[in-house]
């Protein structure tokens, strides 16, 4: 089991580029928030299944985005957690942080899946609407439930019923998080919401929005009353317009992805739209740094572990999930990556971990905080493929 220590905030923030998860989620909200895709997604007639090297071959593949699993302080290519599952299992962990963009995830790995072959990887960590694609086409195992004791006792209510894998069958939360409003404290007064964000003169000009329609759009929605659940081509194409009219009067810096970060750390923005994990981070150097909850509300995702078809390590790789869901790892990584924490129990270990975030709802959110969450539906490709193009007439790309 891996110690107990207070882990300092890291140098840099994790959050990556959401190529492909917006709002992603299957969150921690109440069940009516879980109702994001709507689509149940049943697997392909599988090959016939390969042989688990588990037993003979210790290892265990694990490919994730970067900076989103504790590392040790001093040396940025240990992990602390890792290290205490070899220990504890005997199984070597190939580590990879190789995920930069889910669409690029999804757009490199589709060739291979399709074709029936080993990706290579026992473990990945795809974003909500990715990982349905891949249950649709029948690209990622079903789970062994009898090797996941811990997920099955410690995994949090509100997350066990995604409308897009309902009974967990072949996903485990990794990490989650939401979207709001950024702004630095030091330079600007409170940002309350998005037309403040998107109107106000005093930040003409100091304003950044997330480069993913999936991230910015609903948003907008949100404050023009639609429903995300249910929204139409026309209540996207109005979100669009307000977004362009924005840009047209000067009032947005840049489009971006993390580097939003060093946006606001260096005032070359004053606020923007960011995902909460990065702001807590951020608050180690200036602590006038605030996420805030949009006044219409916030967007909330989350991550998931999946094994893809064809993997070699299958059992090696249930184990290393199921370690993940022991409260002690869990605060530890919480305490590093500081987004939303999916284990039940993780809390109160975190009062030996770091107890100045046991009560942060950024990490640990309260029914209050859960109330202003919202999920937004999945789209099909070709509907995808339409809004892409009218956001790419907004951001220029």
């Amino acid at each position: 089991m891996v110690g107990s220590r207070k882990l300092a905030g890291p140098s840099l923030t994790r959050r990556r580029l959401l190529g492909g998860t917006a709002a992603g989620a299957a969150a921690l909200a109440a069940a009516p928030l879980l109702s994001a895709c709507g689509t149940k997604g049943a697997p392909k007639e599988s090959e016939p299944a390969v042989p688990d090297l588990s037993d003979t071959d210790k290892s265990v593949n694990f490919s994730n985005w970067s900076l989103y699993i504790d590392t040790d302080e001093n040396n940025a290519s240990s992990h602390p957690t890792l290290d205490g599952f070899t220990k504890k299992t005997g199984v070597a962990v190939k580590y990879t942080e190789d995920i930069n963009d889910a669409d690029a995830l999804y757009a490199k790995l589709l060739p291979p899946m399709r074709a029936g072959q080993d990706t290579g990887y026992d473990i990945i960590v795809p974003t909500e609407d990715v990982a349905t694609k891949w249950i649709r086409g029948g690209y990622v195992e079903e789970l062994d439930k009898a090797l996941l004791p811990n997920v099955a006792k410690n995994l949090l209510s509100s997350l066990q019923h995604p409308e897009w894998d309902k009974e967990r069958t072949f996903t485990v939360p990794w990490q989650s998080g939401c979207t709001g409003i950024a702004y630095n404290g030091a330079v600007t007064s409170k940002v309350g919401s998005i037309t403040e964000l998107l109107t106000r003169d005093d930040l003409r000009g100091k304003v950044a929005l997330l480069h993913d329609w999936r991230d910015t759009v609903p948003l907008v929605m949100l404050e023009q009353g639609v429903d995300l659940a249910t929204f139409t081509d026309d209540q996207f194409m109005a979100a669009v317009e307000v977004v362009q009219k924005a840009v047209d009067k000067g009032q947005v810096r840049a489009f971006t992805g993390n580097n939003y970060t060093e946006l606001l750390a260096n005032k070359s923005v004053y606020a923007c739209l960011a995902w909460s994990g990065d702001i807590v981070q951020l608050q180690y150097d200036e602590p006038k740094m605030t996420y805030q909850i949009p006044e219409a509300g916030q967007l909330i995702w989350a991550d998931a572990m999946v094994i893809p078809q064809k993997a070699q390590h299958r059992k090696n790789a249930h184990a290393l999930m199921d370690y993940y869901y022991d409260p002690e790892v869990a605060a530890l990584v919480s305490a590093y990556v500081q987004y939303i924490c999916p284990v039940e129990g993780a809390q109160k270990v975190m009062e030996k971990v770091d107890p100045t975030l046991v009560d942060n709802p950024l990490i640990f959110p309260d029914a209050e905080f859960l109330s202003t969450t919202h999920t937004t539906r999945l789209v099909d490709e070709e509907t995808q493929k339409k809004y892409t193009t009218a956001w790419s007439k907004v951001t220029g790309t």
